[in-house]
């Protein structure tokens, strides 16, 4: 056993992180030795750190944070190579298992008996050191090397691009115009994709300045920060990816769309809050016009590819801007104070 830095809280109880020394085991012959380097912020993330979500392994009162992570290999097993670049997969099957994870589909878990680092009975990546099973490696290019930390939330919109195209498919199928609602990491990873599947992409965001503007025109896309709804019945989108949760943009990306539309919501609401809706009125438009909604989370290893895949294919310097702070494990609470022109914040686990 050997102690690293790991930064850990307690599952609902609010503003409990903390960076501590923790215990890690090196050597388990299951496992493959990593050295983490960074470690990507989510939403997810700082729900935990308020003490809404998460859930400590069994036995432990504190779960170590973080799920986004790009690792080297420190220590060659299973195939692994020593300084390798890999992104630990996140979730883990269901030990019973139900049909979907006996079959590698985890992300579509039947029963809820799925696990997840740094979110569900797991620990995390934010710790210097980690034991990981091979199996749960994905590998990632040198080109790409620590850009890696973007191959999760990329893992989650390459689920989402794969699910719409399937069910865009059980007809003929010809979309050209995309809108993503959104332009934090997951809307702007979501555009990525669906310029390179050669779309129309439009990006709707309240920031009418700073980087989420450029970013999204330097793909080619377009960029709106008000009219929505204007938006929407102009050219009434073939696909919509909503990305906010936002109660308003949920509704209306739901009103109001193309017939035969796809929309995928990818953002997750907050609970508790109620909207006076005309429930009739958007089942009629749904089932006249053949629409569909459907909500996804998560991803198995094929998105993972898919993701590195994705991300072979863009621009380095495009995926650098895309990162926008980096703070170091010591600091790592300045990665949780927002700031206005946040995207993608990263701890830079390694010194």
């Amino acid at each position: 056993m050997v102690r690293v830095q790991a930064l850990t809280v307690v599952p609902g109880v609010a503003q409990s992180a903390r960076l501590e020394s923790v215990a890690y085991a090196v050597g388990d012959a299951e496992g493959v030795q990593l050295s983490t380097l960074s470690v990507g912020i989510c939403g997810t993330d700082a729900e935990i750190i308020a003490g809404k979500y998460g859930w400590a392994p069994p036995g432990k009162g504190r779960l170590v944070l973080g799920h986004e992570c790009v690792a080297q290999v420190h220590k060659g097993a299973q195939g692994y190579l020593q300084g390798e670049f890999v992104v630990p997969i996140v979730r883990r099957p269901d030990p019973l298992p139900c049909a979907s994870c006996a079959v590698g589909e985890w992300d579509m878990c039947r029963n809820g008996g799925y696990t997840e680092h740094g979110i569900k009975l797991l620990d995390g990546f934010c710790a210097e050191q980690l034991t990981v099973n091979g199996n749960f490696l994905v590998r990632v290019p040198p080109e790409i090397g620590m850009l890696g930390v973007l191959v999760e939330p990329a893992s989650v919109v390459a689920k989402a691009w794969e699910h719409i195209d399937r069910i865009g498919n059980r007809t003929h199928w010809e979309p050209r115009r995309v809108l993503i609602t959104g332009a934090g990491p997951i809307g702007l990873l979501a555009a990525l994709l669906g310029t390179q599947r050669n779309l129309e992409v439009c990006v709707f965001d309240r920031a009418d300045t700073g980087a989420k503007p450029a970013l999204t025109r330097q793909l080619g896309a377009e960029y709106f920060c008000n009219g929505l709804e204007k938006l929407l019945t102009r050219e009434p989108p073939d696909i919509v990816i909503e990305c906010t949760g936002a109660d308003e943009l949920v509704l209306d990306v739901m009103r109001f769309n193309a017939p035969g539309a796809v929309t995928c919501l990818l953002g997750v609401s907050a609970a508790g809050r109620s909207k006076a809706v005309d429930v009739g009125a958007l089942n009629r438009t749904l089932v006249l016009e053949n629409d569909v909604i459907f909500g996804s989370v998560n991803a198995n290893r094929r998105h993972y590819d898919q993701a590195v895949a994705a991300l072979g294919q863009a621009d380095p310097e495009w995926l650098h801007k895309l990162i926008t702070r980096r703070v170091s494990l010591g600091q790592w609470h300045a990665g949780f104070e927002r700031q206005s022109d946040d995207i993608k914040v990263v701890i830079d686990v390694a010194s």
